[in-house]
């Protein structure tokens, strides 16, 4: 029986200098969608993606973009060598959700790509506006994490998978909250490297431009369910579509609530479109008997279209 498989995709911190590059040197279509990314965005976005610096891939303004052309990238190269796979269901965490919402024909490549490079500049201009930070907590569990977040006036930026919560705000009372972690019975607190803090209300310059600039953005129902960060189950109308992407900028990204869903909705093959395997440990985490492939180059696509035929 055909597999039902679930597409996931990338979110910022996953980028790698090169990536993309083999699928542009093995497959014609991927070399024509780079090119066509540079030509909608008129500068070398690929130059950055197959060369860096590094510090230059991970700015925001360049690493969403870079992202969101990747992992419909992967997917352009798995439909050729698999073919018409059915597709029940797909997440993106962050700005994944919009690489997920234009595999789904909910806007085009090009509008998809164009809001992303928006939603990446106006991040950056929040990040520099503010005195942000991020950090991991490792064993915790969701009420803990809460009350933390509550205590240190922060807010809860991702629910990443059972154990792993993100909390994200000024970045004084983020350290604080780290201090403190011990103390509300979480096992391990990490500040990450990040340039700001994201999902949380010191995005809010960047909630309102990027509301405005998600109107301007001719929209479809998605071909396939679509699922919302903000709510942890697929959206459908088109206005709920834009009020998700834009909440989602300040909101807690309901990681598990999506892949609990998109279980639910019967998928048995869950691939992960996008450099590393990221999503993929994360999903482990959260259900160890769903089947998950990682594809972000020739080789594992080659082993995906394998996989959803076999």
């Amino acid at each position: 029986m055909a597999k039902k498989v679930a597409l996931l995709f990338s979110g910022q911190g996953a980028q790698e200098v090169g990536m993309g590059r083999d699928l542009g040197d093995e497959f014609p279509a991927a070399a024509n969608l780079l090119r066509e990314a540079d030509s909608i965005l008129g500068r070398g976005l690929t130059n950055i993606m197959l060369n860096g610096p590094i510090e230059e891939l991970t700015k925001t303004s360049n690493c969403q973009p870079a992202l969101f052309v990747h992992g419909m990238t992967c997917l352009s190269i798995l439909r050729e060598l698999a073919g018409d796979f059915s597709v029940g269901g797909a997440a993106g965490l962050s700005l994944g959700e919009l690489t997920a919402h234009c595999a789904a024909g909910t806007f085009d490549f090009a509008s998809g790509l164009k809001l992303v490079q928006r939603r990446g500049e106006l991040m950056d201009e929040a990040c520099a506006a503010t005195a942000g930070g991020m950090a991991a907590l490792i064993g915790a569990d969701e009420n803990a994490a809460r009350q933390l977040a509550a205590d240190e006036d922060v807010d809860l930026a991702n629910i990443n998978s059972p154990g792993q919560i993100v909390i994200s705000g000024e970045l004084a009372k983020v350290e604080a909250a780290v201090g403190v972690a011990k103390e509300h019975g979480i096992r391990r607190a990490t500040m990450l490297n990040v340039a700001g803090a994201y999902h949380s209300r010191l995005m809010e310059s960047a909630y309102e431009k990027f509301g405005e600039a998600l109107l301007e953005v001719e929209m479809h129902a998605p071909a396939f369910p679509v699922m919302s960060n903000v709510t942890g189950d697929e959206v459908k109308t088109l206005p709920d579509i834009r009020r998700t992407l834009q909440e989602q900028i300040t909101s807690t990204v309901r990681w598990v609530d999506c892949m609990e869903r998109l279980v639910d909705l019967g998928c048995d093959l869950f691939v992960e479109l996008g450099p590393g395997a990221v999503l993929a440990g994360l999903l482990k985490r959260t259900r160890k008997d769903v089947e998950v492939i990682s594809v972000g180059d020739a080789a594992s696509a080659r082993a995906c279209a394998e996989l959803i035929h076999a």
